[in-house]
């Protein structure tokens, strides 16, 4: 039955995808988030989105809620809508300059040095843009992605990531670790969102709950001295995005790379926290992050 199901996702994906092209960014960003604060709710638990809030924000009005929970599928939505525009925002194409960077003169460090370093960030605003804006940059960068279930749809989301996101993907998983490692050694910077839950991770606090967290960030570092880059997304209005590279930050050792490996990712989860609480309405809530 899935293949009739991926099937018939594909088929609606491509429709709206022409539909998104034919009225252009704006028009495309606008539908996509209205769509999806109507069409998101009948497909994700509304009680596993409301736990994961509490979970982060405490208690909180349910107007506060709701906001919260409509703003975040409208980000989604739009940002679904965004991936036929992603040759625009390559090429900056579109009408206004879609990416305000904060802290280029991180990059140019990074730049000058040739050094490895490992970015990485949360499912904030557009994602995407955040390792394309560093290629843009001139850094050496690989990215990270998780592959779609989808076997109809991800042929083309590896295409499009590839041709204009960041020509050097790697899918996660063991096999994936490998092709880090050799990108490393390379001299290849790392980019990756550290916020979803990973089967194979340990369980780190994360907003005060354990959570199973990916230790790439803590692993390539500890082997190969690489400094960590935090870069912060938010949306503006419509399709135009703000990106902050955060100052990056060499790691502790203590000569316990377990212990060692513990801390940098407690460190790694407490600044994604901020930047969450930073920007509630633009992370994807709809996770079992603490699962």
């Amino acid at each position: 039955m899935k293949i009739f199901k991926y099937f018939f996702e594909f088929i609606v994906i491509i429709s709206l995808f022409s539909i998104f092209k034919i009225i252009g960014l704006n028009n495309a960003s606008a539908l996509g988030g209205m769509l999806a604060r109507f069409v998101g709710p009948l497909f994700r638990s509304k009680k596993i989105i409301k736990e994961n809030i509490k979970t982060g924000l405490g208690t909180i009005d349910k107007k506060k809620e709701s906001e919260i929970i409509l703003s975040m599928w409208s980000n989604i939505g739009r940002t679904f809508a965004e991936y036929i525009f992603l040759k625009e925002f390559k090429l900056n194409r579109t009408k206004f300059s879609h990416m305000k960077i904060n802290g280029v003169k991180y990059l140019e460090e990074i730049k000058k040095n040739n050094e490895a370093v490992i970015f990485y960030s949360a499912h904030l605003a557009n994602f995407e843009l955040m390792a394309m804006e560093l290629n843009k940059s001139g850094i050496k960068c690989a990215a990270i992605y998780r592959p779609l279930n989808n076997y109809f749809l991800n042929p083309i989301m590896e295409y499009l990531r590839i041709k204009y996101i960041c020509p050097n993907q790697i899918p996660k998983g063991r096999m994936g670790m490998r092709e880090i490692i050799d990108k490393v050694k390379n001299g290849y910077s790392i980019a990756l969102m550290v916020d979803q839950r990973v089967s194979e991770g340990p369980r780190t606090l994360f907003f005060n709950k354990p959570a199973h967290t990916t230790t790439i960030p803590a692993q390539i570092a500890l082997k190969y001295d690489c400094k960590l880059v935090p870069v912060s997304l938010k949306r503006k209005e419509g399709p135009n995005f703000e990106m902050t590279i955060h100052q990056p930050y060499k790691i502790e050792k203590t000569g316990n790379d377990k212990e060692d490996a513990k801390n940098i990712t407690l460190k790694v989860n407490k600044l994604i926290e901020k930047m969450i609480l930073n920007n509630p309405k633009q992370w994807i809530w709809t996770h079992n992050r603490w699962k």
